[in-house]
């Protein structure tokens, strides 16, 4: 299989599939007179009163508690990650004293408060499930507290990366969530002004789903690719050993780890292929997200199922072959967004959370970067790996524990 040309195995499994051609349904189209049908009995559509409005801005996640809010929270809407490299000659002194101003200000943002000194608090009056969670990487625990081992690990060299280091690993990420642009924006804004006497910015990587209450709770995103994208994710409530690290670390109990990959998607050329292909490529119908061998998204792929001339249904080289694993532990939270860039780009924020990252995420990595159909449309060119540390109690700040610092109760003064 491996020494088969892609596009040549792509044009294959088409023909195996049948090669059935693709139409354009015509449900609910307008005709040039403004006239439309409904698709099935050629009569108008009927329009129907939009329902009261049901205001949710007020809606707030709580910032405290035991495990950091952002992580297996329901997505919200928009993301903006950013990435911190702390200045030269700071030390953890100085990195405690900007974590302390941080988790403050989320505290306040994610009650619908204003930060100290917010200039333009109204703009904090609508949290909207806003969440702000906490990262630290490799070279912070390195250099600033080198006996300290939580476990994390910078992720191995991947062959079919191309890495742009303007999107590289950074000291300290903050994951900005939440259901209102203008509060993200807001929230964005303040933190970094309280960020910059510690660190400089690296990168901001905006990212968005569906507006809330355009689909249904617990339906599955779609990326720009037009798939259904997630199906198969950790139910962290079933599985917290997989998702929570436990007895690693001091300080470091209800922990996690946090792979970020930037994804860049060739849609010129995903536009070019039939959705034949596209679907024997990914091995999951585009509409419905059901494997193809099933009928519904969430139906158990049949990986042993041929077709009439005794093909694979399911190309052990396809997208969602290549994901699997007997191995139960290969498994981890899956928090995908979605990018553009001004140029027209995008792509795919890909956050996976998980207890192990070397012993959960690279194993997947590693075989999709060897074999997977969908590699002749997306490349990653940006990764990193962070320590997310347990949440706070109010009073306290995100990773006093891991920087091995004093009580703010104990310690007195002022960040």
């Amino acid at each position: 299989m491996t020494g088969l040309n892609r596009r040549n195995l792509l044009a294959s499994g088409a023909a195996a599939l049948g090669g059935a051609g693709v139409g354009w349904g015509t449900r609910g189209l307008r005709e040039p007179d403004g006239s439309g049908t409904n698709g099935t009995n050629g009569t108008a559509p009927t329009s129907t009163e939009p329902a009261a409005d049901h205001v949710t801005g007020g809606d707030t996640i709580d910032f405290h508690g035991v495990h950091q809010a952002g992580i297996d929270t329901a997505a919200q809407a928009h993301l903006s990650l950013v990435g911190l490299d702390l200045l030269e000659g700071g030390g953890v002194e100085e990195l405690g004293r900007m974590m302390r101003l941080l988790s403050d200000d989320a505290s306040r943002f994610t009650s619908g408060r204003g930060a100290l000194a917010d200039t333009e608090p109204e703009l904090a009056a609508s949290p909207a499930r806003l969440t702000v969670t906490f990262g630290f990487g490799p070279r912070v625990l390195r250099m600033l507290r080198p006996a300290y081992d939580p476990g994390l690990q910078e992720l191995p060299e991947f062959p079919l990366d191309r890495l742009d280091p303007a999107w590289g690993q950074t000291d300290v990420v903050l994951q900005i969530c939440t259901d209102d642009p203008v509060t993200l924006s807001h929230v964005r804004r303040m933190l970094l002004k309280d960020a910059a006497p510690f660190a400089t910015t690296r990168w901001v990587q905006d990212g968005f789903r569906r507006a809330r209450g355009t689909e249904a709770a617990g339906t599955t995103m779609r990326n720009l690719m037009g798939q259904v994208d997630g199906t198969v994710n950790l139910p962290a409530s079933d599985h917290a050993d997989l998702l929570w690290s436990t007895g690693r670390a001091s300080g470091f109990d209800g922990g996690t780890f946090l792979v970020v990959r930037r994804i860049e998607m060739d849609l010129v050329d995903w536009d070019r292929t039939d959705r034949v292909a596209r679907e024997f490529s990914v091995g999951r119908k585009l509409a419905d997200g059901a494997p193809l061998t099933g009928s519904a998204e969430h139906d158990e792929p049949d990986f042993e199922a041929v077709d009439a001339v005794g093909f694979p249904v399911i190309d052990p080289a396809s997208h969602v072959a290549r994901m699997r694993s007997a191995n139960t532990e290969e498994r981890f939270l899956r928090r995908g967004y979605n990018y553009t860039t001004p140029d027209g780009g995008a792509g795919l924020l890909f956050l996976a959370f998980a207890a192990d990252v070397e012993r959960q995420f690279v194993p997947v990595q590693q075989r999709m970067d060897e074999l997977d159909l969908l590699n002749e449309w997306v490349t990653t060119i940006g990764s990193a790996v962070y320590a997310v540390p347990p949440a706070c109690v109010d009073g306290d700040f995100v990773g006093r524990e891991m920087l091995g610092l004093p009580s703010p109760t104990t310690s007195g003064g002022d960040a």
